[in-house]
């Protein structure tokens, strides 16, 4: 019996695309290549896509793209081909696939993007879909949508780059409403790149300015004082979602420098809550991913307040799969190992 050809997609141009190396070396070392064959498809931070022969060790350093045996590679956008296009020595060779994973955080990874190119090529592909991955990754959207439907979310702002004009009167009129300390972050970027918390008006200000280079809209919300928690959601019709992990960040908020640096944020899997508001985290977990139309996996972040208040902070479509990540930790708790998440999240993608 032949194997079912995955392709992993990893790097990107976003500014995540460090991470994305770390997760695709660890979901291909995971698949199963008793039952996959792999076909790696690296690219560079200027967008150039390369097929990767080389081995998985080299990914997560970067070196990959200094492989000699790289070569140019495509996913056809045309279904009739279902594959990819590789470019050597003047030749063209298509390879067809029968899924792809993809391993790209952030911006052209989770908003969308690439979700459309392969619904154009007509390949099945781990994850939520084109309008599910774009709701999700902008804030501003998942915002309006969730609390719509009465989840509880940290009170917002919005800021677009055409304000900037005016960036005094709106940061003054922000604070008023919302008080000091703020959270400022970009609308569309993860794992924490370009946040930051102000606590005066000249922070807030320097922050939304940052911010801006990351993204043309910001979304500037309270400071929620409670534990971070985080729940795995997996599935598609009838999803189900994990006991409740909790971050213990050695900085003072769960920042790209606390997640991926330093080292040395904690996780407890499962989380010392009460019994009730684990129960109310996981609900609003699978009902958060239904609501957005999520599909395959997400990681849902909550904070819990000292009261018991369960606050929703974001959803994230393709979440870290490195080896101190949240997701694939929390799956590890429920019995479910990588090799097996990632067989039965391609399996899931491949039923349609």
């Amino acid at each position: 019996m032949s194997k079912i050809k995955v392709a992993v997609l990893f790097g990107g141009v976003s500014n995540e695309h460090e991470i994305s190396l770390i997760s695709a070396s660890n979901i291909i070392s995971a698949i199963p290549k008793d039952k996959y064959e792999v076909i790696p498809i690296g690219i560079t931070k200027k967008g150039r896509w390369l097929f990767y022969p080389g081995d998985v060790s080299l990914i997560s350093s970067g070196n990959w793209e200094s492989h000699p045996d790289c070569v140019p590679a495509v996913i056809l956008p045309d279904p009739v081909y279902k594959g990819i296009m590789k470019v050597s020595d003047g030749a063209y060779t298509v390879k067809r696939i029968d899924a792809v994973f993809s391993a790209l955080h952030g911006q052209n990874g989770e908003d969308g993007a690439v979700q459309g190119l392969l619904k154009l090529s007509g390949i099945p592909y781990v994850g939520c879909d084109i309008i599910s991955s774009a709701n999700c990754m902008d804030k501003i959207f998942a915002h309006k949508i969730l609390e719509s439907d009465g989840i509880k979310m940290a009170r917002w702002k919005s800021v677009s780059v055409s304000e900037l004009g005016r960036l005094d009167e709106v940061c003054e009129n922000t604070a008023a409403e919302l008080e000091y300390p703020l959270f400022v972050k970009p609308a569309n970027s993860g794992s924490s790149v370009g946040v930051n918390k102000a606590s005066s008006f000249e922070e807030l200000k320097n922050a939304v300015k940052l911010a801006f280079s990351h993204d043309r809209k910001v979304i500037i919300e309270e400071f929620v004082k409670g534990r971070e928690v985080e729940c795995a959601v997996f599935g598609k019709d009838n999803p189900f979602a994990s006991a409740v992990g909790e971050i213990n960040s050695c900085n003072e908020f769960y920042d790209y420098e606390a997640k991926y640096i330093l080292g040395t944020s904690g996780l407890s899997i499962p989380a010392d809550i009460p019994e009730v508001s684990e129960k109310e985290i996981r609900e609003t977990a699978v009902k958060a991913f239904k609501l957005m139309g999520c599909s395959g996996l997400a990681r849902v972040d909550f904070f819990l307040k000292e009261d018991g208040t369960v606050i929703l902070n974001e959803i994230n479509t393709m979440p870290g799969f490195t080896q101190i990540s949240m997701y694939p930790k929390l799956m590890e708790n429920m019995g479910i190992s990588q090799s097996e998440l990632v067989d039965k999240l391609i399996s899931l993608a491949i039923e349609g």
